[in-house]
Protein backbone atom coordinates (compact mmCIF):
# COMPACT_ATOMS: atom_id res chain seq x y z
CA UNK A 1 0.00 0.00 0.00
CA UNK A 2 3.20 2.60 0.98
CA UNK A 3 4.55 1.49 -2.17
CA UNK A 4 1.45 2.20 -3.90
CA UNK A 5 1.12 6.25 -2.53
CA UNK A 6 4.76 6.87 -3.60
CA UNK A 7 4.32 5.38 -6.68
CA UNK A 8 0.81 7.74 -7.09
CA UNK A 9 3.04 10.82 -6.31
CA UNK A 10 5.60 10.17 -8.46
CA UNK A 11 3.00 10.00 -11.15
CA UNK A 12 1.80 13.22 -10.19
CA UNK A 13 5.21 15.02 -9.82
CA UNK A 14 5.99 13.65 -13.49
CA UNK A 15 2.53 14.61 -14.87
CA UNK A 16 2.58 18.35 -13.26
CA UNK A 17 6.26 18.70 -14.75
CA UNK A 18 5.00 17.54 -18.74
CA UNK A 19 2.23 19.86 -18.01
CA UNK A 20 4.75 23.03 -18.03
CA UNK A 21 5.94 24.23 -21.24
CA UNK A 22 9.59 25.22 -21.58
CA UNK A 23 10.14 28.61 -22.03
CA UNK A 24 13.07 27.85 -23.73
CA UNK A 25 11.67 25.70 -26.35
CA UNK A 26 9.01 28.18 -27.04
CA UNK A 27 11.74 31.17 -26.97
CA UNK A 28 14.36 33.45 -29.45
CA UNK A 29 16.07 34.83 -26.86
CA UNK A 30 17.50 35.23 -23.61
CA UNK A 31 18.74 37.22 -21.14
CA UNK A 32 19.70 35.86 -18.24
CA UNK A 33 16.36 33.62 -16.79
CA UNK A 34 14.37 35.66 -18.73
CA UNK A 35 12.91 34.56 -22.74
CA UNK A 36 11.60 36.63 -25.18
CA UNK A 37 8.61 34.22 -26.69
CA UNK A 38 7.66 33.63 -29.79
CA UNK A 39 4.19 34.24 -29.27
CA UNK A 40 5.58 37.76 -28.09
CA UNK A 41 7.68 38.47 -31.35
CA UNK A 42 4.30 37.40 -33.61
CA UNK A 43 2.17 39.76 -32.13
CA UNK A 44 4.62 42.64 -32.17
CA UNK A 45 5.78 42.11 -36.04
CA UNK A 46 3.72 44.39 -38.15
CA UNK A 47 0.84 42.66 -41.13
CA UNK A 48 2.35 42.43 -44.59
CA UNK A 49 5.89 42.48 -44.06
CA UNK A 50 7.81 41.06 -47.00
CA UNK A 51 10.03 38.43 -45.96
CA UNK A 52 13.17 40.30 -45.76
CA UNK A 53 11.70 42.85 -43.62
CA UNK A 54 10.38 40.36 -41.51
CA UNK A 55 13.68 39.40 -41.26
CA UNK A 56 14.95 42.63 -40.12
CA UNK A 57 12.29 43.60 -37.94
CA UNK A 58 12.73 40.13 -36.15
CA UNK A 59 16.50 40.96 -35.34
CA UNK A 60 16.07 44.50 -34.78
CA UNK A 61 12.95 44.13 -32.20
CA UNK A 62 15.32 40.80 -30.54
CA UNK A 63 18.26 43.14 -30.12
CA UNK A 64 16.36 45.75 -28.61
CA UNK A 65 14.11 43.97 -26.40
CA UNK A 66 17.73 42.14 -25.02
CA UNK A 67 19.35 45.70 -24.86
CA UNK A 68 15.98 46.88 -22.63
CA UNK A 69 16.68 43.80 -20.20
CA UNK A 70 20.42 43.88 -20.27
CA UNK A 71 20.07 47.52 -19.30
CA UNK A 72 17.64 46.65 -16.83
CA UNK A 73 19.41 43.79 -14.79
CA UNK A 74 22.08 46.18 -14.54
CA UNK A 75 20.05 49.12 -13.22
CA UNK A 76 18.14 46.61 -10.14
CA UNK A 77 22.27 45.88 -8.99
CA UNK A 78 23.03 49.65 -9.40
CA UNK A 79 20.11 51.41 -8.39
CA UNK A 80 18.95 51.54 -4.77
CA UNK A 81 15.05 52.71 -4.46
CA UNK A 82 15.77 52.90 -0.66
CA UNK A 83 13.27 55.94 0.06
CA UNK A 84 10.70 54.00 -2.37
CA UNK A 85 10.23 56.75 -4.94
CA UNK A 86 10.71 54.31 -7.94
CA UNK A 87 8.12 52.22 -6.01
CA UNK A 88 5.69 55.32 -5.60
CA UNK A 89 6.28 56.84 -9.31
CA UNK A 90 5.08 53.06 -10.30
CA UNK A 91 2.00 53.17 -8.35
CA UNK A 92 1.13 56.53 -9.20
CA UNK A 93 1.28 55.86 -12.86
CA UNK A 94 -0.62 52.66 -12.41
CA UNK A 95 -3.26 55.05 -10.95
CA UNK A 96 -3.06 57.82 -13.91
CA UNK A 97 -3.21 54.61 -16.20
CA UNK A 98 -6.79 53.29 -15.00
CA UNK A 99 -8.04 56.58 -14.26
CA UNK A 100 -7.35 57.79 -17.74
CA UNK A 101 -8.75 54.80 -19.13
CA UNK A 102 -12.02 55.56 -16.78
CA UNK A 103 -12.28 59.05 -18.30
CA UNK A 104 -11.85 57.52 -22.27
CA UNK A 105 -14.80 55.21 -21.41
CA UNK A 106 -17.62 57.62 -19.83
CA UNK A 107 -16.27 60.47 -22.55
CA UNK A 108 -16.88 57.76 -25.17
CA UNK A 109 -20.44 56.45 -23.15
CA UNK A 110 -21.41 60.11 -22.19
CA UNK A 111 -19.90 62.79 -24.55
CA UNK A 112 -21.77 65.04 -26.83
CA UNK A 113 -19.94 65.02 -30.36
CA UNK A 114 -23.40 66.27 -32.19
CA UNK A 115 -22.47 69.57 -33.45
CA UNK A 116 -24.75 71.94 -35.16
CA UNK A 117 -24.24 74.69 -37.73
CA UNK A 118 -25.76 76.95 -34.26
CA UNK A 119 -23.28 75.52 -32.66
CA UNK A 120 -20.51 76.55 -34.68
CA UNK A 121 -22.42 79.56 -35.59
CA UNK A 122 -22.67 80.83 -31.85
CA UNK A 123 -19.00 79.81 -31.21
CA UNK A 124 -17.67 81.77 -33.76
CA UNK A 125 -19.30 85.11 -32.83
CA UNK A 126 -17.75 84.96 -29.13
CA UNK A 127 -14.34 83.92 -29.79
CA UNK A 128 -13.84 85.64 -33.67
CA UNK A 129 -11.56 88.08 -32.22
CA UNK A 130 -9.12 85.13 -31.27
CA UNK A 131 -9.34 84.02 -34.68
CA UNK A 132 -6.67 86.69 -36.58
CA UNK A 133 -5.22 85.66 -39.74
CA UNK A 134 -0.98 85.49 -40.31
CA UNK A 135 -1.63 85.32 -43.68
CA UNK A 136 -3.43 86.82 -46.88
CA UNK A 137 -6.44 84.49 -47.62
CA UNK A 138 -8.44 85.13 -51.12
CA UNK A 139 -11.82 83.28 -52.91
CA UNK A 140 -11.41 83.34 -56.54
CA UNK A 141 -11.74 81.55 -60.01
CA UNK A 142 -9.67 81.40 -62.78
CA UNK A 143 -9.08 80.10 -65.95
CA UNK A 144 -5.83 79.81 -68.54
CA UNK A 145 -6.46 78.65 -71.54
CA UNK A 146 -4.01 78.78 -74.92
CA UNK A 147 -4.43 81.47 -77.61
CA UNK A 148 -5.21 79.09 -80.29
CA UNK A 149 -8.91 78.94 -78.50
CA UNK A 150 -10.95 79.21 -81.17
CA UNK A 151 -13.72 81.23 -79.04
CA UNK A 152 -12.02 83.68 -76.56
CA UNK A 153 -14.24 86.06 -76.76
CA UNK A 154 -17.53 83.38 -75.75
CA UNK A 155 -15.49 82.04 -73.25
CA UNK A 156 -14.23 85.07 -71.81
CA UNK A 157 -18.07 86.33 -71.39
CA UNK A 158 -18.94 83.19 -70.04
CA UNK A 159 -16.42 83.56 -67.46
CA UNK A 160 -17.40 86.98 -66.51
CA UNK A 161 -21.16 85.97 -66.26
CA UNK A 162 -23.06 85.87 -62.89
CA UNK A 163 -24.84 82.88 -64.87
CA UNK A 164 -24.96 79.26 -62.92
CA UNK A 165 -25.78 78.46 -66.39
CA UNK A 166 -22.86 80.12 -68.43
CA UNK A 167 -20.42 78.67 -65.61
CA UNK A 168 -21.72 74.98 -65.66
CA UNK A 169 -21.04 75.55 -69.41
CA UNK A 170 -17.27 76.50 -68.39
CA UNK A 171 -17.18 73.23 -66.07
CA UNK A 172 -18.08 71.28 -69.12
CA UNK A 173 -15.39 72.66 -70.96
CA UNK A 174 -12.46 72.70 -68.45
CA UNK A 175 -10.69 70.18 -70.88
CA UNK A 176 -10.14 72.20 -73.53
CA UNK A 177 -8.35 74.93 -70.56
CA UNK A 178 -4.66 74.20 -69.43
CA UNK A 179 -5.56 75.29 -65.92
CA UNK A 180 -8.25 76.09 -63.89
CA UNK A 181 -10.56 76.49 -60.80
CA UNK A 182 -13.90 77.33 -60.21
CA UNK A 183 -14.91 77.28 -56.51
CA UNK A 184 -14.82 80.13 -55.18
CA UNK A 185 -16.65 79.78 -52.01
CA UNK A 186 -13.47 78.26 -50.49
CA UNK A 187 -10.56 80.34 -48.59
CA UNK A 188 -7.05 79.61 -49.65
CA UNK A 189 -3.95 81.25 -48.85
CA UNK A 190 -2.75 84.34 -51.19
CA UNK A 191 1.01 83.26 -51.67
CA UNK A 192 -0.13 80.21 -52.72
CA UNK A 193 -2.29 81.44 -55.57
CA UNK A 194 0.40 83.99 -56.28
CA UNK A 195 2.86 81.06 -57.11
CA UNK A 196 0.86 79.53 -59.01
CA UNK A 197 -0.20 83.12 -60.87
CA UNK A 198 3.06 84.65 -61.18
CA UNK A 199 0.89 88.18 -62.23
CA UNK A 200 -0.69 88.93 -59.43
CA UNK A 201 3.01 90.02 -57.89
CA UNK A 202 2.43 93.11 -60.43
CA UNK A 203 -0.97 93.90 -59.24
CA UNK A 204 -0.06 96.93 -56.34
CA UNK A 205 -3.92 96.24 -54.73
CA UNK A 206 -5.99 93.30 -55.24
CA UNK A 207 -9.67 93.65 -54.53
CA UNK A 208 -13.22 92.27 -53.59
CA UNK A 209 -15.13 91.60 -57.06
CA UNK A 210 -12.12 92.53 -59.26
CA UNK A 211 -11.33 91.13 -62.82
CA UNK A 212 -7.96 90.31 -64.12
CA UNK A 213 -7.66 89.67 -67.57
CA UNK A 214 -3.66 88.49 -68.42
CA UNK A 215 -2.00 87.51 -71.45
CA UNK A 216 1.46 86.00 -72.81
CA UNK A 217 3.26 84.55 -75.52
CA UNK A 218 1.17 81.36 -74.35
CA UNK A 219 -2.17 81.67 -73.21
CA UNK A 220 -4.86 84.29 -71.61
CA UNK A 221 -5.58 84.22 -67.80
CA UNK A 222 -8.55 85.38 -66.23
CA UNK A 223 -9.11 85.65 -62.68
CA UNK A 224 -12.25 86.93 -60.48
CA UNK A 225 -11.94 88.00 -57.06
CA UNK A 226 -14.83 87.17 -55.19
CA UNK A 227 -13.55 88.44 -51.36
CA UNK A 228 -10.03 89.04 -49.64
CA UNK A 229 -8.85 89.06 -46.31
CA UNK A 230 -5.64 90.81 -44.95
CA UNK A 231 -3.12 89.66 -42.47
CA UNK A 232 -4.50 90.44 -38.97
CA UNK A 233 -8.35 90.54 -40.34
CA UNK A 234 -10.72 88.33 -38.38
CA UNK A 235 -10.40 84.48 -40.14
CA UNK A 236 -13.60 83.48 -42.08
CA UNK A 237 -15.46 80.76 -40.47
CA UNK A 238 -15.37 78.45 -43.06
CA UNK A 239 -11.87 78.99 -42.63
CA UNK A 240 -11.50 77.75 -39.10
CA UNK A 241 -14.18 75.38 -39.05
CA UNK A 242 -11.87 72.30 -38.28
CA UNK A 243 -10.23 74.33 -35.36
CA UNK A 244 -14.08 75.44 -34.10
CA UNK A 245 -15.06 71.39 -34.17
CA UNK A 246 -12.08 70.86 -32.35
CA UNK A 247 -12.54 73.33 -29.53
CA UNK A 248 -16.28 72.64 -29.14
CA UNK A 249 -15.74 69.09 -28.66
CA UNK A 250 -12.80 70.16 -25.84
CA UNK A 251 -14.60 72.48 -23.97
CA UNK A 252 -17.75 70.21 -23.60
CA UNK A 253 -14.95 67.45 -22.70
CA UNK A 254 -14.09 69.67 -19.64
CA UNK A 255 -17.41 70.61 -18.75
CA UNK A 256 -18.52 66.92 -18.94
CA UNK A 257 -15.82 65.70 -16.94
CA UNK A 258 -15.82 68.46 -14.06
CA UNK A 259 -19.53 67.46 -13.48
CA UNK A 260 -18.74 63.94 -13.52
CA UNK A 261 -15.75 65.06 -10.78
CA UNK A 262 -18.51 66.97 -8.97
CA UNK A 263 -21.16 64.18 -9.03
CA UNK A 264 -18.12 61.70 -7.33
CA UNK A 265 -17.45 63.94 -4.29
CA UNK A 266 -20.92 65.25 -3.26
CA UNK A 267 -22.50 61.36 -3.70
CA UNK A 268 -19.04 60.01 -1.68
CA UNK A 269 -19.53 62.74 1.07
CA UNK A 270 -23.60 61.72 1.19
CA UNK A 271 -22.55 58.52 1.80
CA UNK A 272 -19.86 59.05 4.44
CA UNK A 273 -17.16 57.87 1.76
CA UNK A 274 -14.53 60.80 2.20
CA UNK A 275 -14.22 63.33 4.67
CA UNK A 276 -11.76 66.05 5.01
CA UNK A 277 -9.84 66.55 8.40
Amino acid sequence: MKNGKILYLMLLVLLSACGKADPEVDAVARVGEKFLSKQELAEAMPQGLSEEDSLLFRNNYIKMWATKELLLDKARINVADDNGEIENLVKNYEKELLIDKYKKALLQQELDTVITEEDMDEYYESNKNVYRLNEELIQLKYIYFSNDLNDKKEVIRLFKSEDSEDLQTLIDRELEFNSFSFNDSIWVSFKDVENKLYFLRDEKKIKKDQFIQKEDSLGVYLLAVRDIRKRNDIAPKNYVLPTIRQMILHKRKLELMNEIEKTLMVDAINKKQFEAY
